[in-house]
């Protein structure tokens, strides 16, 4: 049985946890508004069924990846609030991922509206 309570609950954290993603996190701002832009020009263009649930994917992704990257980097900054090179790698190596989901979004959005412009 499904506790709705619960649900709600779970659900009221998760955007809580959006808010102060979008007050405090710059990248995340930026992100989300290119998202957004994204998907309101999905509705500009004729697009096919597939291209649409692609680019929705691909926002989704960059979004996640900037949320757990925000993640770890309060994790490590809160155990270790000194410079400690170890820790910085760790730091490059999250915001590598997030870098690598935005080139890839960037290519597949041109990929997608391109033919449709030119």
């Amino acid at each position: 049985m499904i506790n709705f309570k619960k649900l709600g609950f779970s659900i009221k954290t998760a955007l809580k946890g959006l808010r102060s993603a979008v007050r405090e996190e710059q990248t995340f701002k930026i992100q989300l508004g290119i998202g957004i832009l994204v998907l309101f020009l999905m509705f500009c263009f004729p697009l096919t069924r597939i291209e649409r649930t692609i680019l929705v994917l691909t926002v989704s992704l960059v979004l996640s990846l900037e949320l757990i990257n925000s993640q770890i980097e309060r994790i490590l900054d809160f155990l270790q609030p000194n410079h400690d090179p170890k820790v910085k790698l760790i730091k490059d190596l999250s915001a590598g991922a997030v870098l690598l989901s935005v080139l890839g979004s960037i290519i597949i959005g041109l990929l997608i509206f391109l033919p449709y412009v030119l």
